[in-house]
């Protein structure tokens, strides 16, 4: 029997005659029920759809790992690629074999670990497709993990995961939520990847935070201060979404500080009077 994948969120659950009952995920108010009611799948009803892998650069070093056409909330997830061994942060609902066969040619997977719950997608089957490689799930979200498996790690804090390669735990979205500092990163720079843990914005060179990204609940504050306090510790220069095409590629540190000011100043005072453009601009 094949994983039950939710269809809305696209995280595997457990295999079994039947679905379950619920996605708890998709019921905690960061996510959503569709007005028809949980709705489920598996692997093959996607593929069979045709739903397939995507595996392409984003630079080098750092592979991007989606499906198309999109699935779920159509998140990506990025494979660093690294000699002691590559990690995946974040998964997709689908492991095809040309997928599959194309992270091989990489180098494989290593280990897997997650920005936030979102993001599990078909994590175990990845896992095992890599011969039960470690799948990292920090100790404040370990209760959204919804399948039983040997190969799961948690962690708290900090988790090094090969030199240059660190996980930060920041909290926000979910307590747990958390960014993979890639020293190598932008030429040697430093990239942070950071799923939805902070969310790249269509105003380039900016970026936001949120209790719930589709039900627009804020965070308050303090709870946003924390988080730019602790991500701004970290040396990098790039910044990498969750999806494609969004990306800080430069000045990414300097990005978060005016952004995160930005939403602490809109939360707690008055809201400016911006006047529209004028014709000369």
């Amino acid at each position: 029997m094949e994983p039950w994948i939710c269809a809305t969120c696209g995280v595997e659950h457990e295999p079994g005659a039947t679905p379950p009952a619920r996605c708890a995920i998709c019921e905690d108010e960061r996510q959503w029920v569709p007005a028809g009611g949980q709705r489920w799948t598996t692997a093959s009803e996607l593929r069979a759809a045709g739903h397939r892998q995507i595996v392409r650069e984003e630079e080098p070093g750092l592979v991007g790992v989606g499906i198309e056409p999109a699935f779920g909330i159509g998140q990506r997830g990025l494979l660093v690629r690294h000699e002691a061994g590559n990690v995946l942060f974040d998964c997709v609902a689908l492991v095809d074999e040309a997928g599959a066969d194309a992270v091989a040619e990489l180098g494989g997977i290593g280990a897997i670990c997650f920005s936030h719950p979102h993001f599990f997608g078909a994590a175990v089957s990845w896992s095992e497709r890599f011969g039960g490689v470690p799948v990292y799930v920090p100790e404040a979200d370990r209760a959204w993990f919804p399948r039983r498996f040997g190969a799961l790690r948690t962690w708290r804090d900090r988790l090094v995961l090969a030199p240059g390669l660190e996980l930060v735990q920041v909290g926000g979205h979910f307590p747990g939520s958390a960014v993979l500092r890639w020293a190598e990163g932008a030429g040697g720079r430093g990239a942070l990847l950071v799923g939805d843990t902070l969310q790249v914005v269509p105003d380039q060179g900016w970026l936001s935070v949120m209790w719930s990204y589709p039900n627009l609940i804020p965070l308050p504050p303090a709870v946003v201060e924390a988080v730019e306090q602790r991500v701004l510790a970290l040396d990098f220069d790039r910044l990498y979404g969750g999806w494609w095409g969004r990306v800080v590629a430069q000045d990414a540190k300097a990005a978060v500080r005016r952004s995160l000011e930005r939403y602490r100043a809109r939360a707690g005072g008055p809201l400016p009077d911006l006047a529209p453009p004028t014709a000369d601009g």
